[in-house]
């Protein structure tokens, strides 16, 4: 239950919305008063955490500008909620404990909390945070629109299948979604997202990476192809060996420049690991981690969640790649112990519609089969498109 405590008289577009989410009355009550010292801060409580996450780390994304925390109830719940809410990129989150401990904060800003207080609030900290908060909300207003969705998928060896998965992700995205997007190849030197989708393209992702000085909107748009049966931007890799290396800096200027232009970027990195410093895996992404049932993939799985990704939770998704049951070599909890959490999603083994593919060059996903069912249950959730068992797409009561 969700009750108001409204600001002082202020200009609509001036104020800071706030959602303070609670369970203790005493703490939630000692929040609300470090927060109202200001006008054009509104203050919306939550005096208890939602019975589950599913969609509401997006509903609050888009009624609140702030989403203030307390982490001592419930902990693992808190760490995921804040997570969520940060994947969003537009979010501000900021959290609270009585706990002064240092591997406490350092776990919350690597799960993408930008404040972390410790009880009791100091004024200056609080306006300060606000502050900085306010200035965060603005940069996003000025900019006109929020960044576009962005799914990284790479694979956990060569020949995983992460190329012909992330080209049907993302045309089952374009589809289900009906928003822009847009497909990245970064294979280079050998990428064939183009091959994949039965397209030829003229130009290519090469151009982007070569002079990320001059790329903008209008020579993004110059050198995407589109998909002529869903609409579907494809950057491929060039046609011809090329020397153009992806370095950090233009990958962060093509991904800045697309999510700007696209709501959706999906990004096909095969195995490479050399950009994983760049914003292809900052924490507003969704990693899909590709991998097959096998004891080099799993073992490769397994370091690289280690090495990369142990702090991620929703936002790294392990896909099970060519999967049948029947022929597994492992137990279920052997890969799940393998992989260090249980795969999200297990795209099966269907070697007709995979032939079907290399033979017509249409993509499989606009064929019906069980690999397109799976592929499509994967877009739509990333599109926030599948229904909860009551039929409903989220907790609208909890944001009464």
């Amino acid at each position: 239950m969700a009750k108001d405590r409204k600001a002082s008289d202020v200009a609509e577009d001036a104020i800071l919305t706030v959602a303070l989410v609670d369970p203790d009355n005493e703490r939630r009550g000692a929040a609300f008063s470090a927060l109202s010292g200001r006008e054009e801060v509104k203050v919306t409580e939550f005096a208890s955490y939602p019975p589950k996450l599913d969609n509401l780390p997006e509903m609050l994304a888009q009624a609140y500008d702030v989403v203030m925390i307390d982490i001592d109830t419930d902990q693992e719940f808190a760490f995921d909620l804040a997570e969520n809410l940060s994947a969003n990129g537009r979010t501000y989150v900021m959290a609270y404990s009585a706990k002064a401990e240092m591997k406490l904060a350092v776990h919350l800003m690597r799960a993408g909390v930008r404040e972390f207080f410790t009880l009791p609030f100091e004024a200056t900290e609080i306006s300060n945070a606000l502050e900085r908060a306010l200035a965060n909300r603005k940069a996003q207003r000025h900019s006109g629109k929020a960044q576009g969705k962005l799914f990284t998928f790479l694979g956990t060896k060569g020949g995983c299948g992460v190329t012909t998965l992330a080209s049907n992700f993302a045309i089952a995205l374009a589809e289900e979604s009906e928003g822009k997007t847009l497909l990245i190849d970064l294979g280079l030197p050998l990428g064939d997202v183009a091959t994949n989708l039965g397209i030829k393209t003229e130009y290519s992702v090469a151009s982007a990476l070569q002079y990320p000085d001059r790329l903008d909107a209008s020579m993004l748009a110059s050198l995407v192809a589109e998909h002529s049966t869903t609409g579907l931007g494809v950057l491929a890799a060039p046609t011809e060996f090329t020397e153009a290396e992806p370095t950090e800096d233009s990958v962060n200027k093509l991904l800045a420049v697309a999510r700007q232009n696209y709501e959706f970027v999906v990004v096909d990195v095969g195995s490479r690991l050399d950009l994983i410093s760049s914003d292809l895996f900052e924490r507003s992404a969704i990693i899909f981690l590709v991998a097959q049932v096998g004891i080099t993939e799993l073992l490769n799985a397994n370091r690289m969640v280690n090495k990369f990704f142990f702090t991620r939770d929703q936002t790294l998704q392990i896909v099970l790649n060519r999967f049948k049951s029947s022929d597994l070599l492992f137990d279920e909890k052997t890969i799940t112990d393998a992989l260090t959490r249980p795969a999200q999603w297990k795209i099966p083994d269907d070697y007709a519609a995979a032939r079907r593919t290399r033979t017509t060059a249409t993509p499989m996903v606009l064929v019906d089969s069980a690999i397109a069912r799976s592929i499509r249950q994967m877009a739509k959730s990333a599109a926030g498109l599948v229904p909860q068992r009551n039929g409903k797409k989220g907790f609208l009561g909890f944001l009464r």
